[in-house]
């Protein structure tokens, strides 16, 4: 009888080592440059879309309160000590953050970047929203269709290092000569997504540029800074403000006037999409190389070019015709 006990008690302690472990979630951080962004609260909103349809993955939603690369650094950092499974960073700055990301990588994380890169050695791919040319046209496009004769426009960006901004604003200014002859660029300023910063910035144009006939914001923190800004100054239907923006923050500036029309891609597809690149590939399902194609879910595909990058989407505009609907949206 002894020896039987002692047998079945081998057995159950034998049964217990080789057990099945518990399948356990997958940890995907989303940082983003700042928290308090509506962008990237949507940007959210679409990640945890992405959560459930994929299935044991949570999502850390995480970012400094200002858009810093410190701030962004400290939170790798942080990541790293936790031991994630993957990190999805929208930069503030391209190489500041490479240090970190690199010893993310060294760890085993997955690492990519989304909406604004981070310089190739520091990831494993980038995804942009959308084709950069194509979004430095369409922002002095959304200007110049409303300046038949031309005129001054300025651009109120985010901050001066962020990379997919300057990306967009160089596209810019190659798309003026041959396509948008008539408009004059005056000046680029910097309200680094502060919307304090942006406002003071908007009023110092105006107080710069007295015959300025656009401000041209290609982000939304800075282009409801300058729709405001025109608003209480009275001068609706003197300086068209126009960009990328949120319908949903941006719908009161398109009723009222002070915007003709802007545009911006599906920051829900954005996040849904980060999410759905990050766990391919830390699940070996996708691999980052130059001429790979990696499916989206819903959204679609993407092919990596040779550094890796790829575009989401085409940037979609808003005017007065379907603000109202997508308002309601995002």
């Amino acid at each position: 009888m002894q020896l039987l006990k002692k047998l079945l008690a081998t057995a159950a302690v034998t049964a217990i080592l080789v057990a099945p472990a518990a399948s356990q979630e997958m940890r995907i951080a989303l940082v983003v440059k700042s928290l308090g962004n509506s962008f990237f609260d949507a940007a959210h909103r679409g990640a945890q879309e992405a959560a459930e349809e994929i299935g044991d993955v949570e999502v850390i939603y995480t970012g400094p309160t200002a858009a810093t690369a410190e701030g962004q650094i400290e939170i790798v950092n942080s990541l790293i000590n936790q031991q994630v499974d993957a990190i999805a960073i929208s930069a503030n700055d391209p190489d500041a953050l490479v240090p970190a990301l690199r010893r993310a990588m060294d760890r085993g994380i997955t690492v990519i970047s989304w909406d604004s890169g981070v310089a190739p050695e520091g990831r494993q791919l980038n995804l942009n929203p959308s084709d950069t040319a194509l979004i430095g046209e369409t922002i002095i496009k959304l200007a110049a269709d409303y300046l038949p004769e031309g005129g001054d426009v300025a651009i109120l960006s985010a901050s001066s290092t962020a990379t997919n901004q300057n990306a967009w604003i160089e596209a810019a200014r190659e798309a003026i000569p041959e396509k948008f002859p008539d408009i004059n660029l005056v000046t680029v300023v910097y309200g680094d997504d502060d919307s304090v910063k942006s406002t003071n910035e908007a009023r110092g144009l105006i107080a710069s540029y007295p015959d300025l006939d656009a401000i041209i914001a290609p982000t939304t923190v800075g282009v409801v800074a300058a729709a405001q800004v025109v608003t209480d100054m009275d001068l609706i239907g003197q300086i068209n403000v126009t960009g990328l923006a949120l319908p949903s923050e941006f719908k009161q500036f398109i009723d009222n006037g002070a915007s003709q029309a802007v545009a911006l891609w599906n920051p829900i597809d954005l996040g849904y999409s980060a999410i759905q690149i990050a766990h391919q590939l830390s699940t070996g399902e996708a691999t980052a190389e130059p001429g790979a194609t990696i499916a989206i879910g819903r959204v679609g595909e993407i092919t990596l070019d040779d550094d890796n990058n790829a575009a989401m989407a085409a940037p979609f505009q808003f005017d007065a015709s379907n603000i109202e609907e997508f308002s309601q949206i995002y």
